[in-house]
């Protein structure tokens, strides 16, 4: 019987493999941290013990303060009580939040609580219109800014710098999605707010992370809860919690030098695709992008047709925006871009993904795609 090859998962910006460490640390605290942390017998206090360890990791890993630090139920849920918690906090400023075109969808939803929402575009690589920004964060009324610190659907690297310097003129508090960007590339400083996702960077799920900074106005969004220091609603899962916090520390270790060979296969993978699969368009910023992560779209190709040949391959990617992928609607970032949103593949790497997988996924595509068009007429 032919050997087949192990399926080759490619879609690690949705969710990365489960890191060894975020393993080992999640087996260990089970024996220990399944107590309530907030109770005073001894299997609390070591369940505290435990949930002291883990806030005092992830700031160290962050470089920030521990009472800084609050762990949420996902990566969502962080974003939700960013914006929420920082809108509610800035109320006496206005009730505006301006926000890039490219956000998380996590990141809009909560913005349509906001009182005014103002979006502001970018360029055809996905990068912010750093002039516009100025503008919108210096207008009356408004409270709070957000930016993704890295495109989640191209890899395009934000400009955090110029961003924060302008909210830093104008006294309005920068929240920063740093979910792509923690454990794969540094976050820039001056941002107020920052959320993160442990399963981005192969923790366990279930997750979020948000820092808020000391001297930041936050309110909680959510009843009855800590007016000053955000909580989970419900109990805190804990020895997830551990698992990522010393899941963090190792792809910290790790990440200078999967950065350099992750950014080699994209490379390999944004110049074969270009001469080898006709009309195609790799978007994303070419230099100032994420290392593990490249988006194009094929026209003429139905992009869930194309995920559906591809998994029949053995390749797990993502087609469309990885937050509207089920919705049937184009990625509203690709949109903003004004680039070709149908027929689009984002392929992300991680640390278990080789040069054979990426070799093989090189060869299939073009006949995958052209079979597609066949298919269509095209």
């Amino acid at each position: 019987m032919e050997n087949t090859p192990d399926p080759a998962y490619l879609d690690a910006a949705s969710a990365a493999p489960l890191h060894p460490v975020a393993r080992e640390a999640l087996f260990a605290a089970l024996a220990d941290g399944w107590a309530d942390p907030d109770r005073l017998y001894a299997a609390g206090r070591r369940a505290q013990q435990l949930r002291e360890a883990a806030h005092a990791s992830m700031a160290e890993s962050l470089g920030v303060r521990p009472d800084e630090v609050s762990f949420l139920s996902s990566g969502t849920a962080a974003v939700h009580a960013a914006v929420l918690g920082g809108l509610a906090g800035r109320a006496r400023a206005g009730r505006t939040l301006v926000h890039s075109a490219i956000e998380h969808s996590a990141v809009l939803h909560a913005a349509a609580r906001a009182g005014t929402a103002v979006p502001v575009g970018v360029d055809l690589a996905g990068r912010l219109d750093v002039d516009a920004w100025r503008a919108a964060v210096g207008a009356d009324g408004v409270a709070l800014a957000a930016l993704i610190s890295a495109s989640h659907e191209v890899g395009t690297v934000q400009p955090v710098t110029a961003a924060a310097e302008a909210c830093a003129e104008h006294g309005v508090p920068l929240l920063v999605d740093a979910a792509q960007s923690v454990g794969r590339v540094p976050v820039p400083p001056g941002w107020s707010l920052l959320t993160a996702s442990a399963h981005k960077w192969g923790g366990p799920p279930g997750v979020g992370v948000l820092v808020v900074r000391k001297g930041v106005r936050w309110l909680s969004p959510y009843p009855g809860d800590d007016r000053h220091r955000p909580r989970p609603v419900g109990a805190l899962d804990l020895p997830a919690v551990v698992a990522a916090a010393a899941s963090l520390r190792a792809v910290l270790a790790e990440a200078p030098a999967e950065a350099v060979r992750l950014a080699a296969l994209v490379d390999r993978i944004r110049a074969t695709v270009a001469a080898t699969v006709p009309d195609v368009e790799v978007v994303g910023d070419p230099a100032r992008r994420l290392p593990h992560l490249v988006t194009f779209s094929c026209l003429y190709v139905d992009g869930e047709a194309l995920l559906h040949a591809l998994d029949r391959q053995g390749f797990a990617v993502s087609s469309g925006s990885s937050c509207t992928a089920s919705t049937l609607r184009p990625s509203h970032v690709l949109e903003a871009m004004g680039v070709l949103s149908h027929g689009n593949v984002r392929v992300s790497l991680h640390r278990r993904t080789t040069e054979a997988e990426v070799d093989r996924f090189l060869t299939v595509l073009p006949g995958t795609v052209a079979a597609i068009r066949r298919e269509a007429g095209m």
